[in-house]
């Protein structure tokens, strides 16, 4: 083979070698550019302040075991408490006095997509139970100011902010349980693993929250878009960290668990399909004594009140009466 004739073989598996090369980096940034637009899209839905279609809101029908509940506490003239996040956002609570003027209050917490109304027939039953009942709007929920949704973790400094509300409203001798349900759940574990809880927190009860934001979002993907975790859930938990300040690793009830020292009751039903009921086993054996687990049989995901309405509300009363005088 002449010179001229390798001088021409070599040149083209050069630009064959460059041309590959090319279309691999060109694939690569294809598969970023998709990836992040993934991402921000999965992050609008998980994170971003708006409806959200496969949450139901609707208003409870009459047959359900709950309506009565529901209605009577949305009928009840409430007083509006206030704060001012250091973020500048401004958040509103309703509060209900007990009927018989008492030191006991209930802060309660509300799920994801939700608000301070749907959390009305566990504002009852506590109401009933003799507590003075205080449930805010989380951040990006109901009356509340706030463009992202916190799933427990920027709510928990807000849950302090309103703990510590009751103390200076009510007296340094109030006794306070704090209760949640689903994402109000994982937001009560997320406070009571805080160094500045109020002494005044006497006992914690939370129904069906997840152990971390990254287990029940990873979950998520698989359940609702058949989906891999990696690399999407990856992508989304950093543009969380850039854009609301938070990561879905950093946001875990299970290591708050572990820090609280205060009684806490895990409540969670045993078909839940969406926070498994598999995550309470965890978060009750991470948890320090005194604590209790009620897996209640049966009931779907925030259904273990309506399965029961009048053994859920003695199970908790027999749980707080050993903390709560």
């Amino acid at each position: 083979m002449t010179k001229h004739r390798m001088k021409h073989s070599s040149t083209k598996v050069r630009r064959h070698h460059r041309g590959l090369w090319i279309s691999l980096v060109v694939v690569v940034i294809l598969l970023v550019v998709g990836l992040i637009g993934a991402g921000n899209y999965f992050f609008q839905v998980a994170e971003v302040r708006s409806h959200k279609a496969f949450i139901h809101n609707g208003a409870l029908k009459r047959s359900d075991p709950l309506y009565e509940q529901d209605k009577w506490f949305k009928e009840q003239p409430k007083q509006t408490w206030r704060q001012t996040t250091p973020d500048h956002l401004k958040l509103v609570a309703n509060y209900l006095p007990a009927t018989k003027a008492t030191n006991k209050t209930v802060v309660i917490a509300h799920g994801f997509g939700g608000d301070k109304e749907k959390m009305s027939a566990y504002g009852t039953m506590f109401h009933r139970m003799g507590y003075n009942v205080l449930i805010p709007d989380d951040r990006a929920a109901g009356q509340s100011q706030g463009k992202y949704i916190g799933y427990g973790w920027l709510d928990r400094k807000d849950y302090l902010r309103w703990l510590k509300m009751v103390v200076n409203k009510n007296g340094q001798n109030s006794q306070i349980v704090m209760f949640g349900v689903s994402m109000g759940g994982a937001t009560t574990m997320m406070v009571s693993g805080e160094h500045d809880v109020p002494k005044q927190v006497k006992a914690y009860v939370e129904d069906c929250g997840y152990t971390t934001v990254e287990d029940e979002i990873n979950y998520q993907a698989k359940a609702m878009y058949n989906l891999p975790s990696w690399p999407l859930v990856p992508v989304v938990s950093a543009i969380s960290q850039l854009r609301a300040g938070y990561n879905y690793r950093e946001a875990s009830a299970v290591k708050a668990v572990a820090h609280n020292r205060r009684p806490i009751m895990f409540i969670h039903g045993s078909k839940d399909k969406f926070v498994p009921t598999k995550m309470v086993y965890t978060l009750y054996h991470a948890a320090n004594e005194p604590k209790q687990l009620w897996v209640v049989k049966g009931a779907g995901h925030a259904a273990s009140f309506s399965k029961n309405p009048h053994v859920y509300q003695v199970r908790i009363t027999k749980f707080l009466d050993r903390y709560i005088k």
